[in-house]
Order: structure tokens, then sequence, then C-alpha cells
């Protein structure tokens, strides 16, 4: 870099040639002056430079990397190109990015000040745009306490002096269009702090695709439409009943799933072809993702967010994204992603004081950090931090053609105090422990979310008895679709990992959710947490030899499909991988070469059909009409039964938690005729004994409440489903 001669200057030369100037364009570019139009560009790495529209030389002023010119005879056009030779005898051609007014309308930047901007992203960012008949790319950046930005990136060696940007003054925005540059390119941007002079280098919290890890820059896609051909599949979504139609839900990490030959990643075409096959086989209607934001530390899962509008670059390009949703609808599969507006990490190069000061998050570590996690909090009570957040979920519902999100981490967006000592948190302006601004938020998500996309979902990770989740915000509820039933799945573990002789002292770890089981739209969650962290497998909480922990595992399944609620189930779960796991492997496929496993996976593919074609099972998912015990009080023998209900259609359901066969147990049902057994848990297509009943009929002989009562044969550690 040569020494600049600094004695001709004026003062807004020297702060180009410091990059510190708020106002590049007010220096660069044409401009006239006493009578003049001159002509000023500021090209470090150039030897010399002249204009390619008349050949004419640009004067470089002395011991500067300033040139000028005096267009005296007014010919040059608007937008001129200049042609410069670097210190290395290279050639380049540039239409100069300083005679381009702004682009930005008043009327985005207002929404967005408002927090009203859903398609924000469709503005902010980096964009192929054609101008005035030229093609660039257009940049623009939301960093208020910014005392200079520039664009830097492999077009200008990186130098925040190249290309500084122009502000948009109150809105906190700044742009500049860079004609030439296209798709593929990478950048980030340099952001020189107002007040503290601090330098920062920053990914775009808008970009639309990143590097792949470690590397972090941000990348300009192409935005040619994708060539969709699921407008079928969208038109039904618009009218499908959900609350009323059976959903079983994989919830799968893709980096983890399935690997190449090398252990590499597969892309997400790849996977296109591999996992839908899978997802069809199994019977399962959707596919819940693991975030595949972007996120630089893989053992983060994808829930330390880096890029909340870009899919994670392991698995190939948006458009390659793009392709898997579109086979999955093709093929009738739902796409639901793992989304995370709670906190996000502190890494240096994305959102954490992206300006200089705390920008997304509060500046109070009492309100802005997670210490259990090391992350930052959103502050969700600043309109363009709210708008940033509400853009990214409508960016992946609208752009990606995502049929829902499921919320991660609500219970710490809801509470002030959560996870935190008495002394380390700020009550809010009632005194309270509610996080009022965050709640606002959830409202205004859910309500966006449903208004402008009718039939997709969005789910609740909230672990707390917090009231009406699931209801609707205009009877004060906070207006999301379903809530992950935390508390059923957590004592029906708890009761499954016990010793069968000792059950039938925690009976009502079965029966207690019932009370409240129609209170909300709840899924029935076995997830990725419940396998992590030195909790174990599934199969591994259960008790007994071999024999006995995969007949609980069949009966735990055949409880979770039986009981009322939708379903999830963590990838490898269904077919009982018997290790923790692992993100940085994949599933353990080989154990299907043995029978027991086997087993299990034949079970889960037939209580996912089972339950698609009972509407007795799905139907009334969240309501009482649903559901009714036959009996819940035969603790000594550790059993429960109950009746699953469509209006007269109705099925009978009865569980044996103990690994004794119990022959002529008698159940109490509402009418008289033949119930055949359509579905058994120990059956020997799951490796099971094959105790059970085939057709049983009907004595008038009153049980349990009931007119008529039939006699059955329990298998040990299995279930039942009757249909009459």
């Amino acid at each position: 870099m040569k020494k600049q001669s600094t004695s001709t200057l004026d003062a807004d030369s020297l702060k180009i040639i410091a990059a510190k100037h708020h106002d590049p364009f007010s220096v660069l570019g044409r401009h006239t002056v006493n009578n003049q139009t001159i002509i000023k560009a500021y090209l470090p790495y150039a030897e010399t430079v002249s204009f390619k529209d008349n050949g004419a030389g640009l004067t470089r002023i002395s011991g500067t990397d300033f040139f000028v010119y005096t267009d005296t005879d007014q010919v040059l056009p608007v937008h001129y190109c200049l042609s410069w030779v670097d210190k290395d005898g290279d050639s380049h051609e540039m239409y100069d990015p300083y005679t381009f007014a702004p682009q930005l309308p008043a009327f985005d930047q207002h929404l967005f000040a408002e927090g009203k901007h859903w398609h924000i992203y469709q503005k902010l960012g980096g964009h192929l745009r054609t101008i005035d008949g030229i093609d660039g790319v257009l940049f623009a950046v939301w960093a208020p306490n910014a005392g200079r930005i520039s664009v830097v990136g492999d077009f200008n060696r990186w130098d925040g002096r190249c290309n500084p940007m122009r502000s948009l003054g109150g809105s906190g925005i700044w742009e500049i269009f860079i004609p030439g540059l296209t798709v593929g390119c990478l950048y980030k941007f340099e952001i020189l702090n107002a007040k503290t002079h601090q330098l920062l280098l920053k990914t775009d919290p808008y970009a639309q695709q990143f590097e792949f890890r470690p590397s972090t820059s941000s990348i300009i896609v192409d935005e040619t439409e994708f060539a969709w051909q699921d407008q079928q599949w969208l038109a039904d979504r618009a009218a499908y009943d959900w609350l009323h139609e059976p959903i079983a839900i994989y919830e799968v990490h893709l980096g983890s799933w399935q690997r190449d030959e090398q252990g590499n990643f597969l892309n997400y075409r790849v996977l296109a072809e591999q996992l839908i096959g899978y997802v069809q086989k199994m019977g399962f209607t959707h596919i819940e993702l693991l975030p595949i934001t972007e996120h630089p530390l893989d053992a983060s899962w994808g829930y330390q967010t880096t890029g909340y509008f870009a899919p994670t670059s392991r698995h190939g390009t948006p458009d390659d994204f793009r392709y898997f949703i579109d086979q999955c609808h093709q093929h009738g599969i739902g796409v639901i992603l793992d989304w995370v507006p709670a906190h996000f990490p502190k890494d240096a190069f994305a959102l954490a004081r992206f300006d200089g000061s705390a920008l997304y998050e509060h500046e109070d570590p009492r309100k802005g950090e997670h210490r259990d996690w090391g992350t930052l909090i959103y502050n969700y009570g600043r309109n363009e931090v709210r708008n940033f957040l509400l853009a990214s979920a409508m960016f992946w519902l609208e752009e990606f053609h995502l049929d829902g999100l499921r919320v991660d981490a609500v219970a710490s967006m809801l509470y002030l105090d959560y996870s935190r000592k008495h002394n380390d948190w700020i009550p809010n302006k009632y005194g309270g422990n509610e996080n009022l601004e965050a709640i606002d938020f959830i409202r205004e998500l859910n309500a966006v979310m449903h208004e402008q996309h009718p039939g997709a979902v969005v789910m609740a990770e909230e672990s707390t008895a917090w009231p009406q989740v699931t209801r609707p915000t205009w009877t004060g509820g906070l207006g999301f679709s379903m809530k992950w039933n935390m508390g059923w799945m957590h004592d029906t573990l708890a009761y499954m990992s016990l010793d069968p002789i000792h059950r039938m002292h925690h009976h009502d770890q079965l029966t207690f959710g019932l009370l409240y089981a129609f209170t909300e739209n709840f899924a029935l969650p076995f997830s990725h947490d419940e396998v992590v962290h030195g909790k174990g497998s599934l199969l591994n909480k259960m008790p007994g030899d071999e024999w006995q922990r995969f007949a609980n595992l069949r009966l735990l399944y055949t409880l979770m499909y039986t009981y009322p609620g939708k379903k999830l189930l963590f990838m490898g779960c269904e077919f009982a991988q018997g290790t923790e796991w692992s993100f940085n492997k994949t599933l353990d496929w080989y154990v299907l070469e043995y029978p027991y496993h086997q087993g299990i996976q034949t079970l889960v593919k037939d209580l996912n059909n089972l339950y698609k074609n009972q509407p007795a099972l799905y139907k009334h998912d969240f309501d009482y009409l649903g559901f009714e015990w036959i009996d819940c009080h035969d603790v000594q023998q550790s059993i429960i039964s109950f009746r699953r209900k469509d209006g007269d259609d109705e099925l009978c359901v009865v569980l044996n938690f103990t690994p004794v066969t119990r022959h002529d147990y008698r159940i109490g049902v509402p009418k008289e005729g033949v119930y055949t057994e359509i579905f058994n848990s120990d059956s020997t297509y799951y490796a099971g004994t094959n105790a059970g009943n085939g057709a049983v009929t009907s004595e008038p002989k009153p049980w349990m409440n009931l007119p008529h009562s039939i006699n059955l044969t329990l298998p040990p550690l299995g279930g039942v489903i009757l249909k009459l």
C-alpha cells in the first residue's frame, strides 16, 4: 500500500483515504464544482485509469490513489465505465458505483422501522439487480451505530477502502450498488463503529448462502425462479384441516441420518432420493428437520444459528434444498423446519454486537444473555429485530414452501427469569417475570404465519404450564398450532424405565396426562433431546433382559400411537438404535440385520399406517370426543384400557405393562358383536411371542360401566387394539 500524500486534499478526501467517511457519495463519482463537472474515483490498487467510453485518462492526484477528470464537454454517460490497470499489470473494467442513486424506497424503510416489512429479506442483503440497464449486486444492511460500512469481498481484495456504502439516514440502513458482480461472489460487511471506531468484519444477516464451514463468507445466490412442481400440494395445504388429520413426524438431523462412503455429508438432492423413499416406506406424513439454518459448529446441531435466511451449505445450494422440498411434496410428505428465534451465538463474524453495539441483543446481560447456553437473547422490543425474525419465518414458508416451523426453546422466550438465579434477571414493568416483548412477538408471528400461509403449522417446544399456548391470539392465547407435550413425554419415559415390578406404585404417571390432554393441541415427542447427553437411546431406557427391552419399546410406541395427540419420533428410534445419537456419524443401520430391530421397524411402519387409516386414532386428537377410559384403575396388574372414537367408529386399546401374560382378562365394551384384534405389539411380525386373541365375541355381561364385555389374552409387555 503506497503512502498517501495528504497536503493537497480536503477533509472529506482524507476521510475517504482513512475509510472513515459516512457519505462517500458526496465525494466520489460525478459532482459539479464551480460550474465544472468533476469526476473523482478512489482506486487503491490502480496504476492508470481511463474511461472506456471515450478513452480519456483520469489524472492521479499526486501521491494518492485518487483519480480525477474534468468533463468539460459533458460527453460521458450518466453511468460511465472505468478501465484501469493494477500494479500487477492486470486490466479491469467497472461502472462507477458512485453514479447510482439510492435504491431503497422510503416506504420500505418506513415499514422496516415499524417492524412490519415481512419481505424485508428481498430488500436487505445482497441481491442481483439490473439498474438503468446495468447488471450488478445491490447491497443493503441495517447498522444504525456505524460510522462507515464497506462491502468487502473477493472482488476488491477484501479492502474496506474500495466500496464504502451510503447511509440512508435515520433508518440506519446503508446501501450500495456494485455493477459487474454476479452469482457466487463472496462478501462481508466491514463496519466501523461511529463512537468507538472499532472495526468489525461481519457476514450479511440476510445472506441466502454461506461458504462451507469453517469459512464464513456470504455468497450471492442466483435469484432466477426455481421450477417448482408442487402447486397441487400447496393448493391442498391451504384447505388442510390439520386439526383432524393424521400427523406422524419423522425428526431428522440430515448430517447424521446417512453419509456417503467417505463419511461426507449427502447433498440435498441425494437425500431427496434416499430419505423420501424411506419416509414413505415407513408411513410418516412429515419430516421435521433439525435446524438447517446456517451454523458454524456441527456440534450445535443447527441450534446456534448464524444464517437465518440460508440453508446450510453442508448439503448443497439453496436450489438443492428447494429440490428436496419439492420432491417431498410431490411424494406426499410435508416438511417442518426447526427454527430458533430464542437466542443466537456470540461468534464475532455474525450478529453479536453487529455494529459495535448491542444491536440485535440487549446490552444488559441480565436480559441479553443465556448463561447456560453461552448465547445472546434477541431484543424483541426493537422493531427492526422483531422484523428480522418475522421475515425469517416468512422466508422459509414462502421462498422454500415449507409446511411449518417448530419454534425452539419457547419457554426461554416467555420468562425473564428462565434458568436464572434470583438476582440475575430484571422484572418487567409490572414487576413480573413474563417477557412482555417476546410474548407480543410470538403472538404476531403466529397471527402473520397463519394468515399468510393457511394450512401451515407453527409448533412450540414449550415445557412449562404457560396457559393457552395453542389457543388463538384473540382469546389471549399465544396462537401456536401445536405444543410438544413435554409433561407426557417425561412421565411416560420415567414410567417405562422402571422395572415392571415397581410400576404399580407409579401408575399415575400413565394416567395423569389425560387430566390435561385436551387443554392444548398436543404433539407427542420422542425427540433428539431424549437420546443425547448421556440419556442413552430409547431402547436402553427400557428395563429387563434383551427380550423385555424390545417388548417394552414396542409397548411404548403402541401407547404413543393410540394416545391422543400428533406423533413425533426421532430418527433411529424407529429401528431401536442401541447407542445414543451422535451428530458426527451416521445412524447404526447395521442393526437391522437382527430380528429384534427389524421387528421394531416393522412395528413403527404398521403403527403409522394403522394411525393414518383409522380416523378414531386421529380425528379428535385435541378434544375429549376422541377418548374415553375403559379402565384406568388396574394398578395391581399395571394395565390400562381405553376407547379411541370418531363418532360411531371406535377402537378398544388394552396395554399390559408387566411381563406376565394375562389370560381371561375381561374388559367392558360399548356394543355387542365380534371384536377383531387389528394390532398386537407382541406379534411374531415384530419378534414377539404371538400371545393374542384373533376375533372375540362379546358377552351381554356388563363390565366397567359398559353394557357388554369381552374376555382377552393380554400379551406380556404388550398392547392390543380391537375393532368391532
